[in-house]
């Protein structure tokens, strides 16, 4: 069964698409800790980050450091956070989460809720 992650990638979920090549996609995530905390997927449903292959899993980094340079330019913040959990949703995956504190990496906290306006207000100032 295609997991949630799969759905966005065939088009069949809509996503706030931050970035996209052949092989990863970027978009923001719909229950953030942040505002601008993004996930980066492979295209490919690998359940495990480390089921990865090293090369896939070298160029997903490569790819998840241009997409959180382009998020820190648009969004204030100290840093760029970056987690790997992987028990939420049984398809590999990179957090990319603004940070001012180490609170706002904490994924035990409440997430924010955002109007699909603002979404698309924070997708907009990314791509600008």
């Amino acid at each position: 069964m295609a997991t949630l992650f799969t759905k966005i990638i065939e088009g069949e979920i809509p996503c706030y698409k931050i970035a996209e090549n052949d092989s990863f996609l970027a978009f923001l995530d719909i229950n953030p800790l942040a505002k601008g905390h993004t996930l980066v997927i492979p295209k490919v449903e690998i359940d495990y980050i480390f089921d990865v292959s090293d090369d896939k899993l070298s160029e997903m980094i490569v790819f998840s450091k241009k997409v959180a340079l382009m998020i820190e330019k648009k969004i204030s913040c100290k840093r760029m956070g970056v987690a790997v959990i992987g028990l939420e949703v049984p398809h590999a995956h990179i957090h990319l989460v603004p940070l001012n504190s180490v609170e706002d990496i904490n994924f035990s906290r409440p997430k924010l809720s955002f109007t699909s306006e603002e979404m698309e207000g924070t997708l907009q100032s990314i791509l600008s």
